[in-house]
């Protein structure tokens, strides 16, 4: 499988404030960044997988309405998850 515990683990670490910290706005933004990589990668090679395409728009959605929430309530970390990850609005 392509997202196991060990890589849930390396980024929750990374952009949360643990390893056990999974449901921060920045870890959960890491996360649906990484299946959403794999997921256009996935779309790439398969252009008439239409579920796949439904399930990437919604975890693109989920991912845009998070970004919102953190503009809202504190842009610096919004700044900062946006310089770690390469994403921006």
């Amino acid at each position: 499988m392509y997202l196991d515990t060990e890589k849930k683990k390396e980024l929750f670490e990374k952009h949360g404030k643990s390893v056990t910290d999974t449901g921060s706005a920045e870890s959960q933004i890491a996360l649906f960044t990484y299946r959403i990589s794999h997921l256009t990668e996935h779309l790439k090679e398969n252009h008439k997988d239409y579920a796949t395409e439904r399930s990437l728009k919604m975890l693109v959605g989920k991912r845009r309405r998070l970004l919102d929430y953190l503009i809202k309530t504190d842009i610096e970390r919004y700044r900062s998850i946006i310089k770690d990850l390469g994403i921006r609005k």
